[in-house]
């Protein structure tokens, strides 16, 4: 089935005060558009799913590995694709607005389960 969608159109999830998403998904490939406040910091996890991020605005610091051994940051315009299984943390500079995708879909933020997220702020 084909979906047609306009950002505009797509709810807003205000995941904590300093983070809002919103979700386009199928079954094998999900579309996050998100806002983050200066500060924010997504820590260190991994998952199964392959992630490509792409940076609308602001800066975003990347840490790859289990020792956060490789920094990376990520500048308007800038994409980074990011393997299944990667160990990353990454850091906002500034406000940030960005679009992740990943394959397969992430359960875990359709279900609820994503609590690495939801305790920060």
């Amino acid at each position: 089935m084909i979906k047609k969608v306009n950002w505009d159109e797509v709810p807003t999830e205000q995941v904590t005060p300093k983070m809002q998403r919103k979700l386009v998904y199928g079954d094998k490939v999900m579309v996050a558009k998100m806002r983050f406040k200066d500060g924010f910091l997504v820590p260190l996890h991994s998952h199964v799913n392959e992630q490509v991020t792409q940076v609308l605005s602001g800066t975003i610091r990347f840490w790859f590995g289990e020792n956060k051994e490789k920094v990376v940051d990520l500048h308007a315009g800038d994409v980074v694709v990011i393997p299944a299984n990667l160990p990353h943390e990454a850091l906002m500079i500034g406000d940030v607005e960005e679009i992740d995708t990943w394959s397969p879909i992430r359960e875990d933020w359709l279900d609820g389960t994503d609590d690495y997220l939801r305790s920060n702020d």
